[in-house]
């Protein structure tokens, strides 16, 4: 069986960069998917390549909420309204420490809400339990069947 990717969303390249070397020594083998705004995030997901095709689905979502272009809450809000995404598990991983940001992202949809810590050492051990949790232990949704893949 194929592995799935990570799709992490994430505009700073250091902390696209320290969420890859943190995954990498925690030992991922998924593929891990870095785009950096809201837009491309949504290519990403709903797009059709050239071959006409719609990629596979990650097996989760790691999506900060400082975004250019596009949001993190719009981007979760459109992942939430999309039949062929409405289940697709989402992080919030971000800095921001502001209540509203949190309420809001639960609103929309979001499975959890991670703060990112900024000792490289924390954001390891904040990874590796992502990792756990999320690629490990958590049994994901089924697919919807009636979406095209």
């Amino acid at each position: 069986m194929q592995q799935k990717s990570i799709l992490l969303v994430e505009d700073n390249p250091d902390d696209a960069e320290l969420a890859s070397l943190a995954f990498a020594r925690g030992g991922l083998v998924n593929q891990l998917v870095v785009v950096g705004d809201g837009v491309e995030a949504l290519d990403y997901l709903f797009k059709p390549g050239a071959d006409g095709r719609l990629a596979d689905l990650p097996q989760i979502v790691l999506l900060d909420l400082k975004l250019p272009r596009l949001n993190g809450l719009e981007v979760l809000q459109r992942i939430r309204s999309e039949p062929r995404t409405k289940r697709l598990p989402v992080v919030i991983l971000t800095s921001s420490g502001e209540e509203e940001d949190l309420i809001r992202g639960y609103d929309l949809g979001a499975n959890s809400y991670v703060r990112k810590p900024v000792d490289f050492e924390q954001f390891l051990f904040a990874a590796q339990q992502l990792q756990l949790y999320w690629l490990v232990l958590n049994e994901p949704p089924p697919r919807d069947p009636s979406c095209a893949p």
